[in-house]
């Protein structure tokens, strides 16, 4: 129904009040008139990307797991730890040396088998140490559904603590100690 005319000298009535520019917008924004947008990379600027396939998926899962992370920790270690053994044994000028004839000359034989011996043994503990660490990381993350910095210094204690234990147990909490601080500072530097 029309409102009453009004009469020729009274004021007209109110009109009646607009729905502010605000309330308008969140309509738009998170009503029910909101329109959904696709994400389209290309749009803003970006590089578009077609969907993964089921096996890159597949491969995703697989690199993401903590078998793979360890074995990967553990081959990168054993790498580093063959390299690290041979450099130090390089510059050591201990190596070959015979303690019953210290006047003696090492052979180039024997400086290199000691150098190997040297890579092989440093190999190994790096290669335990680092699957141990990926591998604890790994499941420390998994368990708490998070992955910041505090994994890492969980799961450096966790090692340290479980590599010094074997000294016994003020060693194992002086490693457990000791390896979370290194995990923290490389963890801070790296991120």
């Amino acid at each position: 129904a029309a409102p009453p005319p009004s009469a020729p000298g009274e004021p007209a009535p109110p009109a009646p009040p607009q729905p502010l520019q605000y309330s308008l917008l969140l309509q738009h924004l998170v009503g029910d008139k909101r329109q959904p947008r696709v994400w389209d990379p290309a749009v803003l600027g970006g590089i578009p990307c077609p969907p993964k396939s089921e096996e890159q998926k597949m491969v995703e899962r697989v690199m993401e797991s903590c078998p793979f992370k360890a074995a990967l920790a553990c081959v990168g270690g054993f790498v580093l730890g063959g390299a690290f053994g041979i450099f130090t044994a390089g510059i050591d000028t201990n190596v070959g040396f015979d303690p019953k004839d210290p006047y003696r000359t090492p052979t180039a034989k024997e400086v290199l088998k000691d150098m190997g011996q040297r890579g092989i043994s440093y190999a190994k503990n790096f290669a335990i140490v680092g699957a141990m660490f990926s591998c604890t990381e790994c499941v420390v993350e998994s368990y708490r559904g998070k992955s910041d910095w505090k994994n890492s210094v969980i799961s450096g204690c966790i090692t340290g603590g479980a590599i010094g234990f074997r000294a016994g147990l003020k060693a194992g909490v002086i490693g457990c100690g000791g390896f979370a601080a290194f995990s923290a500072a490389v963890d801070y530097y790296l991120r």
